[in-house]
């Protein structure tokens, strides 16, 4: 496939130090899926209110990836966007308020996410009385469902499409939604969306059973893992550290040494994009190569590192395997 001027500049410009990994990472995931592997992507922090879903959205759809582990922030977040952007508010100064400007912004209901406001009543609240309606469905006919489950169905249903103030395209929920794609989501809870949820359990207005747990999307994937990783395998792509990354790359040496599976494969391909200080004693932080000591990675397995901002470095990596 010819690339195009993205790309071009890319891999004219992109030579040396932590561009130059850019580009090797980004050639080793397409060698990756030419070989007919399959890739996990983890999103930490909030990379959906940083607008990810432009060029994500398009490797859903282009099968560039086939499962998304991420926080309860990146799945909700990515909804609200879509529903609520024109009321966003975006601090480019957001270094220089003061506490008590900060105290100002949630006084008018604006919840800061670096310089980025997410506002309460046009995105949370309104993805709050939709969700009721769907828990409450669910809640009363005695049915489970994981959380991106509850978001899929809110999607499907167009319920929110009165709202949109994107491009759907532009959104990567809509397109994993279209597709099923699995998604695991550990710590659920501490999203706004799990707290919301966690306060009509208090209330007694619903079971917490209603919302499947994170034992249970551990034993999901437990399943989905052995199923899917023949031939060239499964390979891992995390943008950011923290649970996104850290909970599902644990499913491998748990089925071999806990499980006792003795034939399941490491994960074929590892990168991180990181901006955390280097330390063996953080997960976000630690090099790949320590990986290895906990049976996640071979010594074989293709490992790289970008050291840098997620949201300058993801998009740029995206555009290179779509050929943009």
């Amino acid at each position: 496939m010819s690339k195009g001027p993205v790309s071009q500049f890319i891999e004219k410009h992109y030579l040396h130090f932590n561009s130059a990994a850019l580009v090797d990472a980004a050639k080793g995931y397409e060698e990756h899926l030419l070989d007919n592997g399959k890739m996990m992507i983890t999103l930490a922090g909030a990379m959906s209110t940083a607008e990810l879903g432009k060029s994500l959205a398009e490797m859903i759809r282009q099968d560039k990836v086939h499962i998304i582990s991420c926080t309860g922030a990146n799945l909700e977040e990515d909804i609200m966007n879509l529903v609520a952007h024109n009321s966003y508010k975006r601090v480019p100064n957001y270094r220089d308020l003061s506490p008590q400007e900060e105290w100002d912004l949630l006084e008018n209901h604006y919840n800061r996410v670096t310089d980025t406001c997410i506002p309460e009543e046009e995105a949370f609240r309104r993805l709050q009385s939709h969700l009721f309606d769907i828990w409450n469905n669910a809640d009363s006919k005695g049915e489970r469902y994981f959380p991106h489950e509850f978001m899929y169905q809110m999607i499907n249903s167009g319920v929110l499409k009165q709202y949109y103030e994107i491009d759907p395209a532009d959104s990567w929920m809509v397109a994993a939604a279209e597709k099923n794609l699995p998604i695991v989501v550990p710590g659920w809870e501490d999203s706004t969306m799990g707290n919301i949820f966690s306060s009509y359990c208090i209330k007694g207005e619903f079971k917490p059973t209603t919302m499947k747990s994170g034992i249970e999307y551990m034993m999901w994937l437990a399943d989905w893992y052995p199923k899917n990783c023949a031939g060239k395998g499964i390979g891992f792509f995390q943008i950011g550290g923290g649970i996104a990354g850290d909970f599902p790359i644990c499913v491998v040496p748990m089925l071999y040494q806990d499980m006792e599976m003795h034939d399941v494969p490491f994960w074929s391909y590892f990168c991180q994009i990181s901006d955390s200080t280097t330390s063996y004693g953080s997960y976000s932080g630690a090099v790949p190569n320590e990986k290895i000591t906990w049976g996640k990675l071979d010594i074989h397995t293709p490992k790289y590192i970008v050291e840098s901002d997620a949201t300058i470095v993801a998009p740029l990596m995206f555009a290179y395997i779509l050929g943009w």
